[in-house]
């Protein structure tokens, strides 16, 4: 996507939040119908694309198991095949939710410090939220247990556009200070071929009231969501906990 695609994108959802809450109707999309297929369990993906289509009423929301799904539905579909997650490979529309969540809650995407913590392996709003970040001038921090270290050719694609900040293992008070954004991730136990693995790595990580002391006044935490632990309960009233609102612009 170009950057000027991808500005006129985040333009129009600004339109639409506002027409949203002054209750006007939109008829952007009348008469079109969406088919979903979901080879793998969703809630925020589904529900998001429903609420979406019945605000604004042929495209197919795909999520499957399989990276190489969307390519193929693609290569023999007659109406556009929105990508709802494949594999753990990409979740472009969760990207660009993101995109628009950091641009709302902070007002530019500029010379911003990003911190990417948990999953990050297997964690594809992660993959896809980088790749729409390489149109900005921001820092990319990555922090994760070795096991689920971001894909190495990821890593080098962020290093080779001068992105690249700390890759570390912990989340160490220096790099939550420094942070703008802080987005965590959730260990996947389905992703896991070897149980016990999750069992080591799946808590390594956690945002808890104690790591958000050492974070600015003015940054946000982010949240993909549904989340285990990773998260605890007691962030959830801190106003820099932006993943209740992060949700909220998906509808």
């Amino acid at each position: 996507m170009a950057p000027s695609q991808l500005s006129q994108l985040l333009a129009v959802a600004r339109e639409m939040r506002i027409a949203i809450e002054q209750k006007q109707v939109l008829k952007t999309l009348d008469g079109i119908v969406l088919g979903e297929i979901f080879y793998e369990p969703s809630t925020r993906t589904s529900t998001s694309f429903d609420v979406a289509m019945k605000q604004y009423v042929h495209a197919i929301v795909l999520r499957h198991p399989d990276e190489n799904a969307i390519d193929a539905a693609a290569a023999v579909s007659t109406v556009p095949i929105i990508n709802g997650g494949n594999g753990a490979k990409e979740h472009p529309t969760q990207g660009l939710l993101d995109l628009f969540t950091i641009m709302e809650e902070l007002g530019a995407i500029e010379n911003l410090i990003i911190t990417f913590v948990g999953d990050l392996r297997y964690g594809r709003t992660v993959h896809s939220l980088c790749e729409l970040l390489q149109h900005y001038r921001v820092k990319i921090n990555l922090c994760s247990p070795a096991s689920l270290e971001m894909p190495s050719g990821l890593i080098q694609q962020i290093r080779n556009r001068g992105q690249l900040g700390v890759v570390s293992a912990e989340l160490s008070p220096k790099i939550v200070g420094e942070s703008d954004v802080i987005y965590c991730t959730r260990v996947q136990k389905e992703r896991f071929s070897d149980l016990g693995l999750y069992e080591k790595v799946k808590s390594s990580l956690i945002v808890d009231p104690k790591v958000m002391k050492d974070a600015k006044k003015k940054m946000i935490l982010m949240h993909p969501l549904p989340r285990n632990n990773e998260v605890t309960p007691e962030v959830d009233k801190d106003p820099r906990a932006a993943y209740f609102r992060q949700v909220s612009l998906a509808l």
